[in-house]
């Protein structure tokens, strides 16, 4: 596997310049400190939605830039989450008055530089809150569940929620909901390419991992068995979680880790989708494709949205970013 990188260092910043010229009618991108902002600024008056994540995981979080989803977007180093100075100057660019709002991967250093931007906009005057998105159910201990394939799902209800005007405590309250009923899980095959070392390390042959991060973790198994088996070693922790039981109506999200074809990750599609059949559970919105990656590697994440009328209704309410738009 190649990684189409001149200088790796600089391959991050290349990148955005790249989507900045892409989008000149919906993105502004800023540097030093790296982040990017919608083109046409939020009203005022309306509460403002951030998110950062290390590079890497395209489009999130600058793929959701955009009406309905985010206002800013702070792009970290691979794999790596973004500091409280991008944090900070995201925040100073697009915040209206109402306060601001961090969708918040739950890893380590992204809770903690959100925390230490949170302080500092406290000292300043300036209204923030977090929600932290867990959603990954490969993590026996709930306190230590990874961010998955929830994140963006999290990042469009906070985003039409503000888009539509609410408040602060409003925004906070629909998008913990969203995050509290979304569940998630992965498998993957070849470990992914990283522009910084330009190597990959393949699994063995037919072998693919269950379980894993979007960071390059191990999955909790490897399996060799096919399709049908690999679906319900995945679908089945994701299903008895929360649980999602026979009637429940989901949003269902597949996504690419960045090595997978669409043919690949439509037949999985059909699997997962016969597999919620069976148990009554019924699939009222799906997204197939690219929307949470790792990188160049091989296999999919996997994410049930239960919804309602409310959470349905935010999802259906008017979107445009590089990404999604209806």
């Amino acid at each position: 596997m190649h990684s189409f990188v001149n200088k790796p260092g600089d391959s991050i910043a290349r990148s955005l310049a790249g989507m900045a010229a892409c989008y000149p009618h919906l993105l502004r991108v800023h540097f030093d400190p790296d982040f990017v902002q919608r083109a046409q600024p939020g009203r005022a008056g309306k509460v403002a939605v951030i998110s950062g994540s290390g590079s890497g995981h395209e489009p999130l979080p600058t793929g959701y830039v955009g009406l309905g989803m985010l206002d800013a977007a702070c792009p970290g180093p691979i794999f790596t989450s973004p500091t409280p100075d991008q944090l900070l100057a995201a925040t100073h660019a697009v915040e209206q008055g109402a306060g601001v709002v961090y969708i918040v991967k739950n890893y380590a250093g992204a809770v903690f530089n959100s925390e230490i931007c949170a302080e500092e906009l406290g000292r300043e005057g300036i209204r923030s809150r977090k929600v932290l998105v867990s959603d990954d159910v490969a993590i026996p201990e709930i306190t230590n569940r990874r961010g998955l394939g929830a994140a963006p799902i999290v990042i469009r209800i906070a985003g039409a929620a503000a888009e539509e005007g609410r408040s602060l405590e409003q925004v906070v309250a629909v998008s913990n909901r969203a995050a509290e009923n979304a569940r998630s899980m992965g498998f993957a095959t070849n470990i992914e390419t990283l522009p910084r070392s330009l190597h990959a390390l393949p699994l063995g042959d037919h072998t693919v991992e269950l379980g894993v991060g979007i960071h390059g973790e191990p999955g909790v198994e490897q399996r060799v068995d096919g399709v049908e088996e690999i679906i319900e070693r995945l679908m089945q922790p994701i299903v008895d979680d929360l649980p999602y039981r026979s009637g429940d109506r989901v949003l269902l999200l597949v996504s690419g880790l960045g090595g997978t074809p669409p043919l690949e990750l439509f037949l999985f599609f059909q699997h997962i989708y016969e597999f919620l059949q069976a148990r009554g559970i019924v699939v009222e919105r799906r997204l197939v494709g690219n929307y949470l990656t790792s990188l160049g590697r091989g296999g999919c994440t996997v994410t049930l949205l239960r919804l309602d009328e409310e959470l349905l209704g935010l999802w259906d309410a008017p979107v445009h970013t590089p990404t999604l738009h209806w």
